[in-house]
Order: structure tokens, then C-alpha cells, then sequence
């Protein structure tokens, strides 16, 4: 193998650069040294810059051994890319994820010195309605703008040798799965200078099959199965262990190993029904929150912060990373596969789109599915996030006009949801029938469709964040799978326009003018975000499987400074929300019907109060303790029960009059087993007489 990462030569294209800059004899001495991988803003030339610019990297190679064949491999340009070599065009690309494949075993076998060219392109998506770049949160990410082109050779480079046949996709999906047996199924696009016959010898964790395959001269698709006796199964981290198998396939051709390819894979079934997800049979209600990329420049992110992101979630309890609007490194993957935290996998494409995208669309879900089909935590495939055209602007308060339109994009078909989508989804899903698909993300019910999951900002664009629990009851299936809910606040120590506050909605919630100073503003954000973020979680855990299967709050962790609906800000450290999400995702919890922000002296209250647990055994015997106190006194109630594997109980209703005397009332509660406790609390205003 040469690797060709390093220090390339760049400059921004122009007409007369580009007739010239892939010829082996033209000079670069003025062009700007750059890093591959990475972005190329990271250049100080190039800082403001969005391209298209012209790489060249010199490198010597021996030539090909008789019977060997060479390759250029690209792992990831973004956007697109055209490619010579020694003045030779090999082709273009298109895809930030992609992994690009080219012949060059006549080139190199002509001299030993090369030079490789690639103009990259990434143009500025400036039109949201109707983006041509398939970049998703890169090109238009939540919160603010920063303008950021993402644009560079972002990924490896390198030439690779095999025999007379390459592997140049492999995909591997585990069909099903028991403690008996696994089948796992494999296609591979082969490429032969032949027409022959090839050995495919597999080893899944030991376990050898071989086949014999007829291939032609050029591409080839084959397809097999393997079966692996006895599997130890792979299991989120609430439910299991998280084994898993190393995969090897070579490619034999004329008895000789011509290419070998190496995954790693666990072994699991999924299923998904109703809004519900089960693995290897069980159940399982998903508490998730979603991430954008670890950092906008990708490229810079290390493999350490990347394994951050599933660390953290898995220490605040989730069992779900929804990956918003972008595919991410390889190392967030290995890390999820590791620690057992599932992964609802968006394809990237926010909002709207240009009717141009839709062939292209259907190729990268195709090879979405080849890159990273063999991880089992990638349990749910979502092509689009919120497809409609028209939108409500961040920071903007929605007018009822806008409203009114949001609505009607909602209801009536459009291009992006009724066509694009569709498209999509049976594409992904003759690509991959082990996963459930979701064509797209945040559709209400509407003529011709049931809706999807379902985006409820109580609380910011719409309502109050109190009317959520009314809601649900009124409109259940709204609630069936909630992956967009929260408020924005500002991280502590970020300075911001105060008072003058452009985000309308942000100080429509948190008025500026309640507060003397900013400080006491912006901590008053991130109080308000966390009560949002406890009452929302806590009311979707109390319809656990009736007939909510899950949530995703919006969002775990920054992309990059902003003021955004993220518990951790872009350094990782937590916002109160990030605790208030902890306690709401605790294995077992406690929660009432919560009291409402005032409360009348001789007012009659009657609330429900509920157990959630989410342990695989039978939870008791429990003891519920609650106790309703205000200035000069204290009311207490006890029950004592049994709490089910996996449920939900209601263990008994608190009905008082509010005392006649002001002040705060607050109703404290706590469940007790031999092994489990959990408290809660909540509180009022007692109202003059």
C-alpha cells in the first residue's frame, strides 16, 4: 500500500488552472501546502474560501508484479470530486461518506513517478428549500450559522494492490439470530480482469464457509449466506453483553487469495412494530437523544471525542445516539458496537431538496447500507429529517401565517416527502431488510400517510411546555415516538446580545427584561431548558408502550458555539439539563401528575401517581412514599406493591386542598426496594387569598 495522506498542494480553481493543473509537467511552487485529510478552511489561505479547489500530491510507485492490479482509494471527499492521474482522467465522485474505487494498474505500471489531481467541490447550499449537496447538518445545522464550508479531501488516500480480483464493496447484514444459530448474509461487487471461477472463503469468529461463484470479466454482485452455530448474542447495554465476531471474506482466484476483506459484526435480531423496538425478542423502550456531528469539521474530531459522545450517553442512561442528519467516523461506530448503545442512523438530508438529488439519493442510501450494514448498533435507517421546504427559521416566532403554511405542507403532498422520500425508503429497503426504515422524520398524519415520529416543542414554537401530558391524551398517535422535544439556553460564560435578544423565541420564553443582569439571564435559560427537558422525558415515560415506544430529546451534545437545544455544550461540559435528563432516565422512577404552577387556597387536587421500570425482573417488594408540604405543614401517603418487569404502575391517586396560606407547596416523592430507590419532586405557588 502507498498511503497518500500528508502534505498536498492547492489552490482555488480558475479556467486557466483547471486546463493545466492535472498535467504531470505543470509546476506548483506557488500553491499553498494543505493537510489531507482535512478541510480545506483549515488553511489559512483558504479560511474564507468555498472552492472549488485544485489537490496535487506527487508520490513514486513501483510497478504492479505480473498478475497483480492497482488502486487509487478515496474514503471521503467532500462533496464532489474529479480525479487524473498523470493527466488521465479516472472519474468523479460524489458523496462526503462514500468510498471511491479506481483502476490504475496501467498507469502505474508506465514510470515510477505519479501525480495525482482531484478538483474538490462543496458549493455554499444557499437556496434551504431546494439544496443540490446531499451534506445534511454540515451545510444547514441547528442553532446558529457559522457559514461553514466543509469542503476537502477529508479522508484518507491510498493505492492498493490485489490479484487479478477485487472486493470493491462488501456488505454484510446479520439476517437473524438466536442462541441456536445466526445467518448472515454477504454482497460483494467483484471486479475481475477474467471471466473464472472464484473461491469465497468467510470466516465468521472461526467458523469457515466457503462458495463458488462464476464472475465475469469487469463488475460482478454475488451474494451468500453464512450460518454460524451457537452465536453469542449482541444486546444493547440494558439488556446484555455486547460480543462480537470478527469477520474475515477472501476472494481466492485460480487458488490464490486476490483480496481480503475484514468487518466486525454482532450478531442480533430487530424488530420494529408500532413505534416499538425489540431485540433478540425483547423489548425494549428507547430513551435516546439525538447528535449532530462531534464537530462540524468532522475531519478534526479525535477518535477519543468521538468515543466521548457514547460514553456520555450511555452514562445518562440512554440507549439510543440518534445520529441527526449526518453519518459520522468510523470510531463512533466501533464505540456504540461496544458499549451497547443503539444507533438510529439519519441518512444526510434536512429540509428541502432540488428534484435533481433523487438518483443520487438512491445511490448513497445503497452505499449507506454497504458501509455500515455490519454494525449492530445501527438498528433503524431514517432517510429524511423534516422534508418539507418551507420551514420555521430558527430564532424566528412562528406568525399564524407561517403557521398556517407549515400546515398545509404538513397535509398536502410535496415533492421531498411524497416522492424523494418514498423513493428512498424502498431503495433502503431492498438494500436491507434487517432494519426498520422510517422514510422521514417529523410528518404528522395526513391524507395518504399515518405519520411518522413526531417533533413536539411545547414549550418553544408552539404551546406551553405544560400542555404536553393534555396533548397526548387528546392525540395519542402523535406521541407513539417523540424524536424532537426541549429548549434552547445559552452555555454558561457565552456573551450574547443581552438584553437586546435576537432569537424572538428564546426571549419570548425567557424574557430579558425579568432579569438584572445577564448572568441571571442565561442561567435562567438553562433552568427553564431543564425543566422542559425533565417534564417531557417524565410524561413520555409514563405512556411506556401505551402507546409511546420511545424518545429522543433534541440534542445530547454542541456541534460547534451556540446558543442550542444541546445539554452539553460544544466542550462537553453539562448544562443542568444534561442532570435533569439523568434523572429522568434512570432505570426506575417516580413521578406524579405534576402540580400546576399555582394553586388557589381550598383548591382540590387529585394526582396520579406512577412507577416506571425499566429492569427485566418484577420490581418489589416496593414501598411509595409521598409527602404534599407547605410553610407550617405536611400531608404523607404510603403504598406498598409490586412493580412489573419492563412497565409502568399506577400505584395509587394523592387527593388534598391546598392550605389557605401562600407560599410554596411542594409535593416530594420516593419509591424503595431492597435494591432500587429513586425520589422526585415537584412544586407550586400558594396564591393570596
Amino acid at each position: 500500500m502507498v498511503d497518500l495522506t500528508g502534505t498536498w498542494r492547492a489552490a482555488v480553481a480558475d479556467e486557466e488552472l483547471r486546463r493545466s493543473f492535472a498535467d504531470r509537467d505543470a509546476g506548483d511552487d506557488g500553491w499553498e501546502g494543505v493537510p489531507v485529510p482535512a478541510h480545506w478552511r483549515h488553511t489559512p489561505a483558504f479560511a474564507d474560501s468555498d472552492g472549488p479547489l485544485l489537490y496535487r500530491r506527487r508520490f513514486e510507485s513501483g510497478a504492479p508484479a505480473d498478475g497483480e492490479r492497482a488502486w487509487l482509494v478515496l474514503d471521503g471527499l467532500f462533496y464532489q470530486g474529479d480525479v487524473w492521474l498523470d493527466g488521465t482522467y479516472l472519474g468523479d465522485t460524489e458523496g462526503y461518506f462514500v468510498r471511491h474505487t479506481f483502476e490504475v494498474t496501467e498507469p502505474l505500471g508506465a514510470s515510477a513517478e505519479h501525480l495525482l489531481a482531484v478538483e474538490v467541490t462543496c458549493h455554499p447550499q444557499t437556496d434551504r428549500t431546494a439544496k443540490r449537496n446531499i451534506t445534511g447538518m454540515f451545510q444547514h445545522p441547528d442553532a446558529d450559522d457559522p457559514g461553514w464550508n466543509p469542503g476537502g479531501i477529508w479522508r484518507p488516500v491510498r493505492i492498493e494492490r490485489t490479484g487479478p480480483v477485487r472486493a470493491r464493496s462488501l456488505r454484510v447484514l446479520c439476517l437473524e439470530a438466536s442462541t441456536e444459530r445466526a445467518v448472515v448474509a454477504f454482497r460483494a461487487e467483484l471486479d475481475s480482469d477474467a471471466a473464472r471461477t472464484v473461491r469465497l472463503c468467510t470466516d465468521i469468529g472461526g467458523q469457515v464457509e466457503v462458495t463458488e461463484h462464476p464472475v465475469a470479466e469487469g463488475s460482478n454482485f454475488v451474494e451468500w449466506t453464512a450460518t454460524v452455530a451457537n452465536p453469542a448474542l449482541w444486546w444493547p447495554h440494558a439488556l446484555g453483553d455486547q460480543p462480537m465476531a470478527d469477520v474475515t471474506v477472501e476472494v481466492q482466484a485460480d487458488g490464490v487469495t486476490s483480496h481480503s476483506l475484514e468487518r466486525r459484526i454482532g450478531l442480533r435480531t430487530l424488530r420494529w412494530k408500532d413505534w416499538m423496538l425489540s431485540v433478540n425478542g425483547e423489548r425494549l423502550f428507547l430513551k435516546g437523544a439525538n447528535q449532530g456531528p462531534t464537530r462540524l469539521a468532522l475531519a478534526d474530531a479525535t477518535p477519543d471525542e468521538l468515543r466521548r459522545d457514547v460514553t456520555l450517553a450511555r452514562e445518562a442512561g440512554l440507549d439510543l445516539l440518534r445520529l441527526h442528519g449526518h453519518i459520522t467516523r468510523p470510531e463512533l461506530y466501533d464505540a456504540a458496537d461496544e458499549l451497547g448503545i443503539l444507533l438510529w442512523q439519519d441518512l444526510p438530508l434536512r429540509h428541502g431538496y432540488s428534484r435533481t438529488i433523487r438518483k443520487q439519493a438512491i445511490r448513497q442510501a445503497a452505499a449507506a447500507v454497504d458501509l455500515l450494514g455490519h454494525h449492530p448498533s445501527v438498528a433503524i435507517w431514517c432517510w429524511h429529517d423534516t422534508p418539507v421546504a418551507l420551514h420555521m427559521a430558527e430564532g424566528k416566532a412562528p406568525t399564524s401565517g407561517g403557521a398556517v403554511q407549515w400546515a398545509l405542507r404538513q397535509e398536502l403532498p410535496t415533492w421531498n416527502k411524497t416522492f424523494l422520500d418514498r423513493s428512498v425508503k424502498r431503495a433502503i429497503e431492498k438494500s436491507d431488510g434487517t432494519r426498520p426504515v422510517i422514510a422521514h422524520s417529523g410528518v404528522v398524519p395526513h391524507p395518504g400517510g399515518l405519520g411518522t415520529d413526531s417533533h413536539l416543542w411545547f414549550g418553544w414554537f408552539h404551546g406551553e411546555e405544560r400542555d404536553l401530558p393534555g396533548f397526548a391524551r387528546a392525540f395519542p398517535r402523535m406521541v407513539r415516538f417523540v424524536s424532537g422535544l426541549g429548549a434552547k439556553s445559552v452555555p454558561a460564560g457565552r456573551p450574547t446580545s443581552w438584553p437586546d435578544i435576537d432569537d424572538e423565541v428564546l426571549a419570548r420564553r425567557v424574557p430579558p427584561g425579568d432579569f438584572a443582569t445577564e448572568e441571571e439571564w442565561t442561567a435562567a435559560t438553562r433552568t427553564y431548558q431543564a425543566s422542559v427537558v425533565k417534564h417531557h422525558v417524565e410524561t413520555l415515560r409514563r405512556l411506556k408502550y401505551r402507546p409511546t415506544g420511545g424518545f429522543s430529546v433534541s440534542s445530547f451534545g454542541d456541534t460547534h458555539p451556540a446558543v442550542s437545544w444541546a445539554v452539553l455544550d460544544h466542550h462537553r461540559n453539562p448544562k443542568p439539563a444534561y442532570f435533569a435528563l439523568i434523572d429522568a432516565c434512570r432505570p426506575v422512577i417516580v413521578v406524579a401528575d405534576r402540580l400546576p404552577a399555582t394553586v388557589r387556597p381550598g383548591e382540590t387536587l387529585a394526582l396520579d401517581v406512577h412507577v416506571v421500570s425499566d429492569l427485566r425482573q418484577p420490581l418489589g417488594p416496593a414501598r411509595v412514599d409521598a409527602a404534599l408540604s407547605w410553610p407550617s405543614g405536611s400531608h404523607d401517603w404510603h403504598w406498598e406493591g409490586e412493580v412489573p418487569a419492563d412497565g409502568c404502575v399506577r400505584v395509587g391517586t394523592l387527593q388534598a386542598v391546598v392550605p389557605d396560606e401562600p407560599g410554596e407547596l411542594i409535593l416530594d416523592l420516593a419509591v424503595h426496594t431492597a435494591e432500587q430507590a429513586a425520589t422526585n419532586r415537584y412544586t407550586a405557588v400558594i396564591s393570596a387569598p
